[in-house]
């Protein structure tokens, strides 16, 4: 059963309690809350779900395949971090209270958050103190909104701060005409003010209208994706403001990202020949679980510490998945350090731990 998302509990949750206000209300929008009754299962080992599943009330417990059994409730320190996030998943999860109550976040959203607001403070949950100072309303909605396009879903996060850098902002008034159908494929559109209509001539007046779009949608990433032309037209039909990338930098962010991915043998032998391994999860996060030798450098202080780390030495980056591991590689790959990012992130890690 689903039921209303708690927001002062879901602010204590790590890492979400490090998010931005605007980034934190936005993913609770995308959570889902489900009341469970006793015996029934969250997750079964070898799952590869792409949720972080937080306990929100009530008891489990978690049971790996050697029959290790922990027991797990709402309101415990255990329980502001996601249940066996390790994936796939080393243990079975079961309800032991009369109810339980959940929140599946999706993973890949949450890095991407976080890795966009990277420089929010680690402060303890306790505090009541959370980072407010973001980016401004307006802002924040299209930008988040961009983060979950098709086209940018497949953008790793250590690119988004080039893009963002690298988007140009357009004027536009009603009756401007942004697409042409049948022309060579130029720029990636995001709708930031305003609405446009998506058609295809039709004679030599007439149009055969596909779709009216408004704020935060997109438009121009399959010509660019494809190499082939336009194969509508857009207009707008109100003023407003279009966010566009040029095809030279949508091809090179999402087609030839600036990142070094390693996993398995290629990490081990990275490591056996000296490499670093730093976890730029949050400090409480690292304080709970850390690959063997780790260092930690939290993502947001990543400015700060770069110039204190030997540039004669390879970095291996990780975080739970990538993201966040993405977005600090690329601040290092930017000073000119040899830096890598472990595929998958800690929770695809265990063969080369």
């Amino acid at each position: 059963m689903d039921i209303e998302l708690d927001l002062n509990k879901f602010r204590t949750l790590i890492p979400i309690s490090s998010l931005y206000e605007d980034s934190l209300l936005y993913l609770a929008r995308n959570t889902r809350v489900e009341q469970l009754q006793r015996g029934d299962r969250l997750f079964e080992i070898g799952d590869e779900d792409p949720y972080s599943i937080f306990l929100l009330a009530g008891g489990v417990r978690e049971t790996s395949s050697r029959m290790h059994d922990a027991e797990i409730f709402a309101g415990s320190e255990e329980a502001l971090y996601a249940l066996a996030n390790f994936k796939p998943r080393q243990f079975q999860a079961e309800v032991i209270t009369p109810t339980a109550t959940i929140a599946r976040v999706d993973s890949n959203l949450l890095e991407k958050l976080l890795a966009w607001g990277q420089f929010a403070p680690d402060l303890p949950p306790t505090l009541g103190e959370r980072p407010t100072v973001g980016p401004n309303a307006e802002d924040s909605e299209w930008m988040m909104s961009m983060l979950q396009t098709t086209a940018f879903l497949r953008l790793p996060s250590g690119n988004i701060h080039a893009l963002f850098s690298r988007l140009q902002e357009v004027p536009v008034k009603a009756g401007d005409l942004i697409v042409e159908m049948g022309a060579p494929g130029d720029y990636y559109y995001m709708i930031k003010k305003g609405r446009c209509k998506v058609f295809r001539p039709v004679g030599s007046h007439g149009e055969n209208l596909l779709a009216e779009l408004g704020p935060c949608a997109s438009f121009g990433e399959e010509a660019l994706v494809s190499d082939a032309p336009r194969n509508a037209s857009v207009k707008m039909l109100t003023d407003g403001i279009l966010m566009r990338l040029s095809k030279k930098d949508f091809t090179e962010l999402l087609e030839e990202p600036l990142l070094n991915w390693v996993e398995g043998q290629e990490a081990a032998d990275l490591l056996a020949d000296g490499a670093v391994r730093v976890d730029v999860r949050l400090e409480s996060e690292f304080r709970k679980s850390a690959l063997p030798g780790a260092i930690n450098i939290p993502l947001h202080r990543f400015r700060s510490r770069a110039p204190s780390l030997d540039r004669t030495k390879k970095y291996i980056l990780y975080c739970d998945t990538g993201q966040r591991s993405s977005a600090a590689a690329f601040l290092l790959g930017q000073l000119g350090f040899d830096v890598y990012v472990l595929k998958g992130g800690y929770s695809h890690s265990h063969d080369e731990a």
